[in-house]
């Protein structure tokens, strides 16, 4: 452990899963960041991880705390590292903005449009630093296949391909209420979400394929992929004018979210995207070629556009080799890390948008400027929710 004492002090909110992974990740940059408090409302995630952290510290003063709002306020911390169901992403975000907080939160940045600009509004309010988790953007693979389309190696972009993989999890088709766990704090779980009888699936890691929690995997994988598209089409601050989609969704059971993915996305530059259930990559087909782009792997065809020379006034883009890194060093510079609050929420609203069209099963017209379906009343109702009192947004 390093014993610099100019390190960043981090609080991390949820700790299980992803979580945990998240602690590991910072823990290479010792010498950078030190842990100093754990929250989670699973009593058995949260002594976990004190334990592990205080092992790794080689003491005892890792903080444990259940509610976020204190971990948020308590003085012994520069920045919180949120990895929690989708649902609570954007209130734990906005809480700790407001407490002073700098924030890595997870991806996606949020559960529905709507929050997401309220979470930009707060975060360009309080001049807090927001690394959305999409770590595709640290992968050396990714930024070069975002330079090569960029500076029209493929030739003009004719469409593009995204396969995510299918669900990694089932459930029965009928289901019964049974008691939380002693261990979990199941109403302080829910949250802002809408009241609900406990069962098992509801909750860790499954909580995605339930749209109350989460989109499915179109936020899950979809988000990381389809936030390569936005970065490779130069939309980081802004996004598609239309939207379809024709998924297949269960009919009974207590999951939700689409079993089959299948939607396409339209830039106002023409360019198309067709999004499937499949593997886990994104796929350029250009007029010169095509590039395959995947984690750890880039395969272009013709083979010589790989390895394509970029000339000197060629576009670069930002260049993280580390995205925990990268958002140390945006605590220090104060300024936008590689996946900044506006890029993640345009990102993440790729990702509304196309479970928004599977469900209605109709195209759909996208402003991006105002961020509504300019004639649709039903589709422009799906941008935001209610949050279960009493929890504001």
């Amino acid at each position: 452990m390093s014993t610099n004492t100019d390190r960043i002090r981090l609080g991390f909110i949820g700790v299980a899963n992803q979580g945990v992974l998240n602690l590991k990740a910072f823990w290479k940059l010792d010498d950078d960041c030190v842990v100093r408090a754990v929250c989670d409302v699973d009593s058995r995630h949260l002594d976990a991880a004190k334990a592990l952290v205080d092992e790794h510290n080689g003491d005892s003063s890792c903080r444990a705390f259940h509610d976020f709002r204190d971990l948020n306020r308590w003085d012994g911390i520069d920045a919180v590292v949120i990895t929690t169901p989708d649902h609570w992403h954007t209130a734990m975000a906005i809480d700790a903005a407001r407490a002073g907080k700098d924030i890595y939160l997870e991806k996606p940045l949020t559960l529905f449009v709507y929050e997401g600009r309220r979470l930009c509004q707060v975060i360009k309010e309080t001049g807090r630093i927001l690394q959305t988790g999409s770590q595709q953007r640290s992968a050396e693979e990714f930024r070069r296949a975002c330079e090569l389309v960029r500076n029209g190696c493929l030739g003009k972009i004719e469409w593009i391909e995204v396969q995510i993989p299918p669900n990694n999890k089932t459930c029965e088709p009928t289901w019964s209420p049974e008691p939380p766990p002693p261990e979990l704090d199941y109403d302080f779980w829910l949250g802002p979400a809408p009241a609900a009888e406990y069962h098992p699936q509801r909750c860790h890691y499954q909580f995605r394929f339930i749209r109350d929690y989460s989109g499915g995997q179109v936020t899950n994988f979809g988000a990381h992929h389809l936030d390569i598209v936005q970065w490779a089409l130069g939309m980081d601050e802004s996004g598609p004018v239309e939207v379809w989609g024709d998924g297949e969704f269960p009919t009974s059971g207590l999951f939700n979210t689409a079993t089959r993915v299948d939607f396409g996305l339209r830039y106002a530059n023409g360019v198309e995207v067709r999004c499937i259930t499949g593997a886990s990559k994104v796929v350029f087909h250009g007029a010169k070629g095509t590039l395959d782009v995947k984690r750890g792997k880039l395969v272009t065809d013709p083979e010589s556009l790989a390895d394509a020379e970029l000339p000197s006034n060629a576009v670069r883009l930002y260049h993280s080799d580390n995205h925990q890194a990268d958002f140390l060093n945006s605590i220090r510079t104060r300024k936008d890390p590689i996946c900044s609050v506006e890029t993640g929420h345009r990102s993440a609203t790729c990702c509304h948008l196309a479970n928004i069209a599977m469900l209605l099963k109709r195209r759909l017209q996208w402003d991006p400027v105002a961020e509504c379906f300019p004639t649709d009343a039903e589709a422009n109702a799906m941008l935001t929710r209610p949050y279960r009192k009493p929890w504001t947004l």
